[in-house]
Formats: structure tokens, C-alpha cells, sequence
């Protein structure tokens, strides 16, 4: 993660409390190929990134918590016998609602200040908010000597999300940004929340992330809404979750289901396998395969999951064209944010020469280019 950002954070801290904090960094995460897959218990194939959260913490010298949101200047004061979600409250639910979840466990914290800010693409669909959320567990298990287990900590990161901010999110985002190996993705099991690391030689190509730089605002509720579908379908089949169904079961309950809802549950069926054979592509080293993989998922969300939008399906169109680009597709939740390419190292500049304009050309506003190394995960540093 940039130096200079630590720096800062701890800086400002300092300017702000008059004195030297805890600083913790909590990466964001790529995923490489595994959609909607988490929250139905399947599997899914993430890693941590080298952009993230900064977080510079202490304990407070008064009764209040005082945090401050360095890329927003903003500021959130609370006490904490009052601790409750904040409507329309944006990140200031993300802290507390890691606070809360703590309180529901009979876990105490004591009052503190903080400072945070990040060098994640906003809306790229990074996950912020869980490098965040774990920044905030983190740093207070440090804090206050906690004994919390990266496991433990994890589950107050989704909950968190869960009840304060309103996404019922798997637990892949909090899982990546806490466990994250350097050059290393984890096939992760979402049921036993068990990864398998598997340490990845791009060679001659790297992994070039595109931001369309647009958010259709239906995220949140379409996430939920896929969930729902989701739930019904394994409760027709009378299984706890979709990771327990194959596409034979699947066609048992086809007449009882809309073609929209058969589609969103065969593609999350589908998806639970494309993981499981990109984990056999890197064992073989057939980068040739993942990328088949990478567009085969992309056409499942496209068409079936339907949580693509107009840029994003330009986005990868785009790079069919090219024989440089082995793979891509769209990541994260949907309807906006980045997609994912698997691209040469000789042909970044160029390409990303072509797709700025013909972007700009199609849709009329800018996309943004970022390449992405493989990283830790959440840990505290001495600056």
C-alpha cells in the first residue's frame, strides 16, 4: 500500500489528537472469478490487493469517540452507551456497526478516535467497506487486547454489514482483505471458511483492472433481491443453500420457477464450477484457461444473473478484439464498477490508450485504468 498514505494518516492523527496512534492496514480485494457464489456457501477465488484503508488509532483521553474521515473531511462523534445506525449514515455505520457487533458480544471497548482514508478506486467495487470494517476490528483487538481470532473478527465485519449498513454480504469481501497472502489468490470455501492459497505466476501478463466509473445505484437492492431468489430456490430443493445443488436437481423444480429465477440459480450452480476449474487452470499453469473462465462467468452474469449493465459488456466485448487479453469480465456485485482483465505486459500502455478513447467515444465519460499487485492482508505497521 502507498508509503506516503501511511504517512499521512499517521500525521493527521497526530496534528489532530497530539499523539502517536496504532496504524493498521486493511487492503481491498479482486476477486477473480466466483459472483454471488458466497452468500450461497459456494466457493469463490479472491485476493488482496496492494490499495486499501489506512487507519490510524488510539485510545481517546475523553468519554467520546471521535473519528475522522480524511478523503471526505468529515467527522463522527458517539458515546458509546449509544450506539445505533445512523439512517442515510454511509461509512459512519461501517464504524458503528463493528462497535455494535462487538457490544451484542459482550466484548468491551472503551472509548477511542481514529483516523482513516484509502487510495481504493471509489465505486470500483474493491470492497471498501470490508477493508474498512476490518480496519476498525482489527485495530481495536490491538487496542484493547481483545483475543480475537482473525475468524472471529471477520464474522463482526459481515455482521456489521449485515445489520447496520443493510447488504446481507457473503463473506468473502471481509475474508480476502483479512487472510490476503502476497502473490497469492485463495479458492475459498465459503461454508467450512476454509482457502486455499495458491500462488500465482502471471508471467508475461498482468492483471489490469477498468473502472467504468459509473454506479446505477441499484446495487444494494438487486443484491438483496438475487439473495432472496436464491433462498427460495435451495428451500424448493430442500437444501440449505445453492452450493448443495447440480443442474439435474436444478431441472426438478424448473416448472415451479419463473425462466428469470431458473436462469439467476443455474448461473450461481454454474459459477460454484467455474471456480473450481480456474483452481485446477493455475494448477496447470494454463493461464489460457482461466481467461475462457473469465469470460464464460462474464456471459453468466451478463444473461442470466443479469447484474451487468450497457459499459461494462462494452468493457469486455472490447478486449475479444485483442489477441493480447486472455480473459474478462465484470467484478463484484453489478450494475457499475470494474471489470477484471488478464492482459500482456507489453500491451498495457497501448490498450489502455484504446479503451480510454473508445470509452470516452461511446459513452461520453472517462473509464479508469489501474493495474493491481497481490498483497497482505490486514496487519498492523510501524512507520
Amino acid at each position: 500500500m502507498n508509503p506516503n498514505l501511511k504517512r499521512y494518516i499517521n500525521t493527521q492523527y497526530q496534528e489532530k489528537f497530539n499523539e502517536k496512534p496504532i496504524i493498521v492496514c486493511s487492503p481491498g480485494r479482486i476477486n477473480l472469478i466466483g459472483e454471488h457464489t458466497d452468500y450461497n456457501e459456494g466457493f469463490v477465488f479472491p485476493a488482496a490487493i496492494d490499495k486499501g484503508i489506512v487507519t490510524a488509532i488510539e485510545k481517546s483521553q475523553t468519554e467520546l469517540c471521535t473519528i475522522y474521515a480524511s478523503d471526505l473531511d468529515e467527522t463522527l462523534s458517539f458515546s458509546l452507551g449509544d450506539v445505533q445506525p445512523i439512517p442515510n449514515g454511509n461509512w459512519r455505520n461501517f464504524i458503528l456497526g463493528v462497535v455494535g457487533e462487538l457490544q451484542k458480544l459482550h466484548i468491551e471497548v472503551k472509548p477511542f478516535n481514529m483516523v482513516f482514508g484509502g487510495d481504493l478506486p471509489k465505486g470500483a467495487g474493491l470492497s471498501s467497506s470490508a477493508a474498512l470494517e476490518n480496519s476498525i476490528v482489527y485495530g481495536l483487538n490491538t487496542l484493547f487486547n481483545l483475543k480475537l481470532s482473525k475468524s472471529q473478527m471477520i464474522l463482526i465485519s459481515q455482521k456489521a454489514e449485515h445489520n447496520y449498513v443493510g447488504v446481507r454480504c457473503g463473506i468473502m469481501d471481509q475474508y480476502a482483505s483479512m487472510f490476503g497472502e502476497e502473490h497469492h489468490a485463495l479458492l475459498l470455501d465459503c461454508r467450512s471458511q476454509k482457502a486455499t492459497s495458491y500462488k500465482i505466476d502471471f508471467k508475461d501478463y498482468e492483471l489490469m483492472l477498468i473502472n467504468s466509473n459509473v454506479s446505477h445505484n441499484l446495487v444494494d437492492a438487486e443484491y438483496n433481491d438475487r439473495r432472496l431468489v436464491c433462498e427460495h430456490v435451495a428451500k424448493l430443493l430442500n437444501v440449505p443453500f445453492l452450493r448443495d445443488v447440480n443442474e439435474d436437481m436444478l431441472l426438478q423444480v424448473k416448472s415451479q420457477l419463473s425462466e428469470s429465477d431458473y436462469q439467476k440459480a443455474l448461473y450461481v450452480v454454474q459459477e460454484n464450477q467455474r471456480v473450481i476449474e480456474s483452481g485446477k487452470a493455475l494448477e496447470n499453469n494454463d493461464l489460457q484457461a482461466l481467461g475462457g473462465l473469465l469470460y464464460e462467468a462474464h456471459h453468466g452474469a451478463q444473461h442470466q444473473f443479469k447484474i451487468s449493465c450497457k459499459e461494462l459488456d462494452f468493457l469486455v466485448e472490447e478486449t475479444k478484439k485483442h489477441s493480447e487479453i486472455l480473459g474478462a469480465r465484470m467484478m463484484g456485485g453489478g450494475f457499475g464498477g470494474c471489470t477484471i482483465n488478464i492482459i500482456k505486459k507489453s500491451a498495457v500502455t497501448d490498450y489502455s490508450n484504446h479503451i480510454s478513447k473508445t470509452y470516452q467515444d461511446t459513452f461520453g465519460i472517462n473509464c479508469t485504468i489501474h493495474t493491481v499487485k497481490l498483497s497482505q492482508g490486514t496487519h498492523i505497521i510501524e512507520l
